[in-house]
């Protein structure tokens, strides 16, 4: 990092619209604090943000009552990043009874929610000047899995584009399935085309594209487990390669997994469970996209609900729900190990953490 850019950390989390819900940290590289710089309330549990680095803006989940029902929001502000601080510039109604996740298409011009709870995927506009505008299309799943109690019904969790912008891709946690959408960019809309099975009772969550395109890892959130996949990038088919656990051999307490990431160089892939409170890391075969287990490191918390890579690859921050607390780990260059900084950053009930370099 050069001495003209600083690296903020925007965090979303549980929360009340009386109180903040989305935060705004500062990491100094040389220290390695995380310092709280900013907060914004006014948002019901904004558990998930997005963030379009290019045009300094960031979109968050929120949730509401509409006629009298529950429904979900999509926020947009604008990144004042000198100040560290958001201004929210409008929002908009997605979909019903809420949303888990928020993620920007590739171009900006969309972003696609999750709704885990109703079992449904929307695609919102976003304007060439950031703003949210009207749901696009929304898509609803049907059907249930193998697990009676957790998989009785359609939950999408997360959505993630693939690298050329074509295809949107639905973690359905309840149907034990990729669902992999064409993004019709023009008509606004999603057109599915295919999908692929995970385990029966696996519970897909959350998923990460390996930097070369060809392989597309999942996080399975009700066995524990992790998912590697072929990617076909002309026709967007899956093809399941092979699964592996993400918790040591012996444990059996009660686990859920939650984020999966891949470092900047490909070799290696992070998981985080919840319960175990642990980083679960793996090498990836660079031929076959297959997994070896390399090492659990504590996550410095409890329910480590999410954690992410810094850009430059340097840094693992690891957000802990339970725990009200970001903690930040060090990442060798050369065998992918994290290594706890003794450094830790309090936040209420965080779900959520998206770092962003900015130039000053």
């Amino acid at each position: 990092m050069s001495q003209t850019q600083r690296l903020l950390l925007f965090v979303g989390s549980y929360a009340e619209a009386a109180d903040p819900g989305v935060y705004v940290y500062e990491l100094d590289m040389s220290s390695g604090k995380m310092n709280r710089l900013s907060a914004v309330s006014e948002l019901k549990n904004p558990t998930f943000v997005s963030v379009d680095e290019a045009n300094g803006r960031l979109y968050a989940i929120s949730e509401t009552v509409s006629e009298g029902e529950r429904i979900g929001e999509a926020v947009a502000f604008a990144i004042d990043s000198a100040k560290g601080e958001l201004s929210e510039l409008n929002r908009t109604l997605t979909i019903r009874p809420s949303s888990s996740h928020i993620q920007l298409d590739r171009s900006n011009r969309f972003v696609a929610v999750s709704g885990y709870h109703g079992g449904n995927v929307g695609l919102v506009n976003v304007g060439a000047d950031g703003l949210v505008s009207k749901l696009a299309d929304e898509r609803q799943h049907e059907g249930k899995g193998a697990d009676p109690a957790r998989q009785d019904r359609p939950h999408p969790h997360s959505v993630i584009f693939s690298p050329d912008n074509r295809f949107a891709l639905v973690a359905d946690l309840g149907l034990d399935l990729i669902v992999v959408y064409e993004l019709d960019a023009q008509g606004g809309r999603l057109v599915r085309k295919s999908e692929a099975q995970t385990p029966p009772g696996a519970g897909p969550r959350h998923m990460a594209f390996h930097p070369n395109g060809r392989f597309l890892y999942s996080i399975n959130e009700v066995n524990s487990s992790l998912s590697a996949f072929s990617y076909n990038p002309e026709s967007g088919r899956l093809e399941l390669l092979d699964t592996v656990p993400t918790l040591p051999a012996g444990f059996t307490a009660e686990n859920t997994t939650a984020e999966v990431a891949i470092s900047k160089d490909g070799r290696y892939l992070y998981g985080s469970n919840r319960g175990h409170d642990s980083i679960v890391q793996f090498a990836i075969d660079p031929a076959s996209g297959k997994l070896t287990y390399v090492e659990h490191v504590s996550s410095e918390g409890g329910h480590p609900r999410h954690f992410a890579l810094t850009p430059d690859g340097k840094y693992l921050v690891a957000a802990n729900r339970d725990s009200n607390n970001l903690a930040l780990f060090t990442v060798d260059g050369e065998t992918g190990r994290l290594k706890f900084t003794g450094h830790t950053a309090e936040v209420s009930k965080p779900v959520c953490v998206k770092p962003v370099f900015f130039n000053l």
